[in-house]
């Protein structure tokens, strides 16, 4: 009995522990309108994903109405994925990803990471020409 505890307890210190990374959770908007989740994709949990769970209530009708998708464009904005497929380099360091834009319709490769301060950098690119917002953790 002592030896399978023992053993049991042994896997137990030897099994890695999976926290989330400093990425995940909730973030909000630099405008202070809405919030994205921020967490493995349901599809792939190696990849990192976002969706809008929250909206100020000044925005809470707001539909998709850029998306190039007229099929898309009554959607509410609550629940859009704008964050998908991006991949670890690092902890708190995420790129290879897309980012959608519902403001302006647009989708951009990105880079996601964490800043020193904990607040979060969110870069958008074109071309290799890369602009960012820093989000705070909500």
């Amino acid at each position: 009995m002592r030896i399978a505890l023992l053993a049991a307890s042994l896997l137990l210190l030897a099994s890695p522990a999976f926290a989330a990374d400093p990425v995940e959770g909730d973030w909000l908007m630099p405008d202070g309108g809405s919030k994205v989740h921020i967490g493995a994709c349901a599809g792939n949990p190696a990849q990192l994903c976002g969706v809008v769970s929250w909206l100020a209530p000044a925005n809470a009708n707001d539909r998709d109405s850029h998306n190039p998708n007229a099929a898309l464009k009554n959607r509410p904005i609550l629940g859009v994925a704008t964050i998908f497929g991006f991949k670890q380099n690092a902890p708190g360091n995420w790129s290879g990803g897309k980012l959608y834009d519902p403001a302006t319709g647009k989708t951009y490769s990105g880079k996601i990471s964490i800043n020193p301060d904990g607040t979060l950098k969110v870069q958008g690119c074109v071309f290799g020409i890369c602009q960012g917002q820093t989000w705070k953790r909500a």
